[in-house]
């Protein structure tokens, strides 16, 4: 049974949304996360390191955004299996206020410790 004091249909909607504006982020950043292909003749080193590392935040922005779109499939999931709400350690329900916060997470907050 989903957490009885929380609105399911609201939950849900707010999560696509996410997931939604997440995947939108993906393709906008789309191109900063490419192979930096520089000219060593007209470039400086210097600003090929910087586009190295402009590169590698990138990525691990999209690492970040990967991994919460899994965790709001997760949520989704749950809410579907009729689960959302129920800590996966001692299966007591998670603090409202806690799941209105983050509805992906899976423990209540004595098991998060």
């Amino acid at each position: 049974m989903n957490h009885p004091q929380l609105d399911m249909q609201h939950i849900r909607q707010r999560l696509q949304n996410q997931r939604q504006e997440l995947l939108a982020e993906s393709l906008e950043s789309e191109a900063s996360r490419k192979t930096v292909m520089l000219d060593q003749t007209t470039v400086g080193r210097l600003s090929r390191m910087d586009a190295l590392q402009a590169q590698a935040m990138a990525e691990a922005e999209e690492n970040r955004r990967q991994l919460q779109i899994k965790r709001i499939d997760s949520a989704l999931l749950r809410i579907d299996n009729a689960e959302l709400g129920e800590c996966i350690e001692c299966g007591e329900w998670i603090g409202v206020r806690r799941l209105e916060s983050d509805p992906t997470l899976l423990k209540c907050i004595e098991c998060a410790k």
